[in-house]
């Protein structure tokens, strides 16, 4: 199916971080198919540029740029690669992270700043290069974080502590920008469907797979995108994805000491699911 040139986002320039692969990679094509042109992202070249002509031939405008994004020079290299394929910049996707797989007594502390960075900085700078341009098209920012921000999960310290920050930082833009038109939301993620080669962070900080997730609790990566770009176009604040996540957040809100025993449970009888 190619871009509808009179589709309902024709004339939006959408880019998204993370974007050479999975989650991100699925989120491009649907907002593609909806006419908004996209710039993708991601660290390897080689990757990215297969993801970039892949989408290119299904007939979506594409641009794409390596770029790491908890440098900021480098943010400000993806914000220009959109303003100078596409003369705009409408909506901002902060998807790139890295997570782990790892006690926090375990995690050398290098590791643990590694994957706050990407989680933090890694949205923060993408955002802080982009403002003037979304002010301007009074745009929308949507993070991506996850379930596991709503009440922390073992073996997942710094992860979670990244993502569940996400959610005050767009909270706090929201009040300091009240009056500037940029929508700023937040996507709680929940158990999605990995690339085969998808790798986390262990304590040491070498990449590992990552831990077992039953297949029955998964979603494809392009259901979550259609969520994601529903999230965006209807200016949402917040959106947690799946059951497994809005219960969360209700026992979170409600029953604290409920929603820890469970944790503290499943961590003694299914250990894989954090190991």
């Amino acid at each position: 199916m190619s871009s509808n040139p009179a589709g309902p986002l024709a004339g939006q320039v959408v880019l998204i971080t993370g974007s050479e692969s999975g989650i991100g990679r699925e989120t491009a094509r649907i907002f593609g198919r909806l006419g908004a042109a996209v710039v993708l992202n991601g660290l390897q070249a080689e990757r990215l540029e297969h993801t970039r002509q892949a989408l290119a031939a299904e007939g979506y405008r594409v641009a794409a740029c390596v770029a790491d994004v908890t440098d900021f020079a480098a943010c400000e290299r993806l914000v220009a690669t959109a303003i100078d394929a596409f003369g705009r910049l409408d909506v901002l996707v902060t998807n790139a992270s890295i997570s782990q797989r790892a006690y926090f007594a375990d995690m050398r502390p290098e590791v643990f700043r590694q994957v706050l960075d990407s989680n933090v900085y890694g949205s923060v700078y993408p955002l802080k290069a982009a403002l003037p341009h979304l002010l301007q098209a009074q745009g929308s920012v949507t993070f991506i974080s996850s379930i596991s921000a709503l009440n922390g999960m073992p073996s997942g310290s710094a992860y979670c502590a990244g993502k569940a920050a996400l959610a005050n930082l767009a909270h706090t833009l929201r009040l300091e920008l009240a009056d500037s038109g940029v929508h700023f939301g937040v996507v709680h993620i929940g158990f999605t469907q990995n690339d085969a080669d998808k790798r986390v962070l262990d304590a040491a900080g070498r990449p590992v797979p990552i831990a077992h997730r039953p297949p029955r609790w998964q979603k494809s990566q392009a259901e979550v995108g259609a969520i994601i770009v529903r999230h965006v176009r209807q200016r949402r604040r917040r959106t947690v994805i799946s059951a497994l996540g809005r219960l969360i957040l209700v026992v979170h809100s409600l029953l604290p000491r409920v929603g820890d025993w469970v944790v503290l449970l499943t961590q003694r009888r299914l250990r894989k699911f954090y190991e």
